[in-house]
């Protein structure tokens, strides 16, 4: 798990992709978290994206640094704990003009289930499950 948060932290921005009916959506996000040992993102329950993962909480991720790539491929699960949402704003300080975490927007969700592979064209892949 650290690994992977280590390679989105680094890459600074990853694509998060969920589904909407029978069509994918795909959108830039830039926070990953580590909470009570899990791997937490961050958004608005005001969002398509929220009620997309709302409706079906498979998730899919992928980034890039250099020559390598990670795809997640991963539950997303809701985390309503005040805790959780100060965490991520916490390490976040610029998000906080924009969400609290005692408001009804803030939503963090941690990743379950997950299954990470790291490619690259000069190496085999390595996968890592969570």
């Amino acid at each position: 798990m650290n690994e992977i948060y280590e390679f989105l932290k680094e890459s600074g921005i990853y694509y998060l992709a969920t589904v909407e009916g029978n069509q994918p959506r795909v959108r830039p996000f830039g926070t990953v978290n580590i909470f009570d040992n899990k791997l937490y993102i961050q958004t608005g329950k005001s969002k398509n994206v929220s009620k997309q993962m709302k409706t079906n909480p498979k998730v899919e991720i992928s980034s890039t640094i250099g020559d390598k790539w990670v795809r997640v491929e991963a539950t997303a699960v809701e985390d309503d704990r005040i805790e959780a949402k100060i965490s991520m704003l916490d390490a976040y300080p610029s998000l906080q003009g924009m969400y609290k975490a005692e408001d009804n927007n803030t939503q963090v969700l941690y990743l379950k289930d997950v299954t990470a592979t790291i490619y690259s064209f000069s190496a085999a892949p390595v996968v890592i499950k969570f």
